[in-house]
């Protein structure tokens, strides 16, 4: 495990912390991602598709979020939240899997497509499956994970930063 310069800048801005780890923040995220998850399976029903994928993404994000809280580091970053599952968890599937979602949220969030409506239907029932599976695959995560294990999560990502154990 070395530095990160992204990380180590967030960090330095205070948008990437460690904090105290806590199992209420984390499951109120939790409860977060799977009412996103509803939302984005209700949008898809209604044939709200890019309003679908959105809430696809953002319950997966608060899923994330959930995992971070769990070992007690807080982002204010989707980006880096993003970046950790993949450095710090050593999920490089998830990692995957949220960043295409993410890629697909900016699309049909901030720009107007053409796209044929099969080709947005599909990816937003993609994007609801693949919402569903993250979300277990993270709560599989944070179940089973040990205080040894959040320790070694938690010091991983002192050397990601460069926190100085005196420093913080």
């Amino acid at each position: 495990m070395k530095k990160n310069n992204f990380l180590v800048k967030l960090n330095k801005e205070e948008k990437l912390e460690l904090i105290e780890h806590s199992n209420e923040v984390s499951d109120s995220y939790l409860e977060k991602a799977d009412n996103c998850l509803a939302s984005a399976k209700l949008l898809f029903e209604n044939n709200l598709y890019e309003n679908s994928v959105s809430m696809s993404y953002y319950a997966m994000y608060d899923s994330l979020l959930a995992l971070l809280f769990k070992i007690g580091v807080k982002s204010e970053n989707h980006s880096a939240s993003i970046l950790l599952i993949k450095i710090l968890f050593d999920k490089e599937e998830l990692f995957e899997k949220i960043s295409d979602a993410k890629k697909e949220r900016i699309d049909k969030q901030y720009y107007v497509t053409t796209e044929e409506l099969d080709i947005t239907q599909d990816s937003s029932k993609e994007l609801v499956l693949g919402a569903e599976d993250f979300i277990v695959n993270v709560k599989g995560i944070i179940k089973s994970m040990r205080n040894d294990e959040i320790n070694r999560f938690r010091d991983d990502f002192k050397i990601l930063v460069g926190i100085k154990d005196n420093k913080k």
